[in-house]
């Protein structure tokens, strides 16, 4: 009987196989579902399969954001776990949770994410220290994003405040990638600041980048591409809005045709995978 591959391994797999770290973001908000989908938890799950269905082929990882499922409270946690269940086989699931929190606490949201979820990779914050994030890591072969330089406009008045000269994010990342050196924990590093994308890559050669920003938010795609992977994993390069939200007379043939573009995209662009 054949075992399932340890998920870097299929990451790795499915990035060689596909020509590019394509990673699909699901994160549906009410507002912005197609028209013929009802705005509750129903069309919640019905479009969150739907972007499976037609973009997952073309992705060598799948993001869920957690808020947009569980602001409908057990209806939408119970929409995760069937999504989590009936992915294929080979994809890398990562739960974006956002997570950090006194080993206790982060003991028991790991057993949630991994444990009942299944997921291959969950997004935490650093901002508590080690004992925040090795309960995740006590899971074998399960990998531990951490905020480092998120994408969002007010990013820099706090991950860029000064810490002996350098900026705080980049402290955050020196220490996660010399006291994490397996591959298992990558960082989180938004395109839309390529200038800390370049910088964080020379400072932290080893870890992966799993880089949001590209898209609807105006980030840097040749950056993205350029410094996503590390010498110990692969980065992945995320996109959301930029595939969910494509319309046509079908939604979903709109979806697919716009993830296989950007497909099509990074391929051209180029990006080499670690050894």
């Amino acid at each position: 009987m054949s075992t399932r591959a340890e998920p870097l391994d299929r990451l790795r797999a499915r990035i060689a196989r596909l020509g590019a770290p394509l990673c699909l973001g699901i994160d549906p908000h009410p507002d912005a579902l197609p028209d013929e989908l009802p705005r509750g938890v129903a069309g919640i799950e019905r479009f969150a399969r739907g972007l499976v269905e037609a973009a997952a082929e073309h992705a060598a990882a799948i993001k869920v954001n957690l808020a947009f499922f569980e602001a409908f409270g057990s209806a939408g946690w119970a929409v995760v776990e069937r999504l989590a269940k009936d992915l294929p086989a080979d994809h890398f699931l990562i739960l974006d949770g956002k997570r950090g929190d006194i080993g206790t606490s982060a003991e028991r949201y790991a057993e949630a994410l991994f444990g009942q979820l299944g997921a291959d990779a969950v997004t935490v914050s650093p901002y508590l220290g080690e004992d925040a994030v090795e309960p995740f890591l006590a899971y074998p072969g399960r990998v531990v994003y951490l905020l480092v330089r998120t994408s969002n406009p007010s990013a820099s008045r706090v991950q860029d405040l000064p810490v002996d000269g350098e900026p705080l994010h980049e402290r955050v990342a020196r220490w996660a990638a010399e006291r994490w050196t397996d591959g298992r924990v990558g960082l989180v590093v938004g395109a839309t600041a390529p200038g800390e994308l370049a910088r964080l890559r020379a400072v932290v050669p080893g870890p992966g980048f799993l880089v949001p920003g590209v898209g609807v938010q105006g980030g840097d795609l040749d950056a993205a591409l350029a410094h996503c992977h590390g010498r110990w994993a692969p980065g992945l390069i995320s996109l959301s809005r930029a595939i969910a939200e494509s319309r046509g007379p079908d939604w979903r043939e709109a979806v697919a045709a716009s993830a296989r573009g950007w497909l099509g995209r990074l391929r051209e662009a180029g990006a080499t995978l670690p050894a």
